[in-house]
């Protein structure tokens, strides 16, 4: 399988019309076609980051200046952001869209990848993280705008999934 071409210019146009000027990231390859577009448009600004907690900070960083701003991630990356999600988003009411690749769910032809995907709905319901699955081109860009829109109304981290069914040809 690979990362589908189309469902790529789709997401990432999705995150332009929402009115996104910045985003954070941690390269991951179902996601590369859409940091790629957000690296050579010269209107979004993509802040690449080391690990993806790092981005939790970015992001209430753009929160309080007031620069539209999203994170893309892959799961383990979210997991491995619990802490700044739990300590500095939820706890100070900072909003996060998070659009997050769902690795290890069904079809995943790599072991590295399962266990991951087996808790991953766990831990965004443990932590009371409102989450959708992105699974239909024709509606992930509205609900990547209501993700947005939710986390800002809210003040709270919200997920959108981006699945398999999205993600690859």
């Amino acid at each position: 399988m690979t990362v589908s071409y189309e469902n790529s210019k789709i997401i990432f146009d999705g995150i332009k019309a929402a009115g996104i000027r910045t985003v954070s990231a941690l390269p991951e390859t179902w996601l590369g076609l859409v940091l790629q577009r957000a690296e050579d448009d010269p209107e979004l600004e993509l802040i690449q980051v080391a690990k993806e907690e790092e981005a939790i900070g970015i992001a209430a960083g753009a929160y309080f200046a007031g620069e539209p701003h999203l994170l893309l991630m892959q799961n383990h990356g979210f997991l491995a952001a619990i802490n700044g999600i739990v300590s500095l988003a939820q706890l100070y009411s900072i909003p996060l869209c998070m659009l997050i690749a769902l690795r290890g769910h069904w079809g995943e032809p790599y072991a590295w990848h399962t266990r991951g995907g087996i808790v991953t709905e766990g831990v965004l319901r443990a932590l009371a993280i409102p989450f959708e699955y992105a699974r239909d081109p024709a509606k992930v860009a509205a609900q990547i705008r209501d993700a947005y829109t939710f986390s800002e109304s809210s003040l709270s981290p919200v997920a959108l999934l981006l699945t398999r069914d999205l993600m690859e040809d």
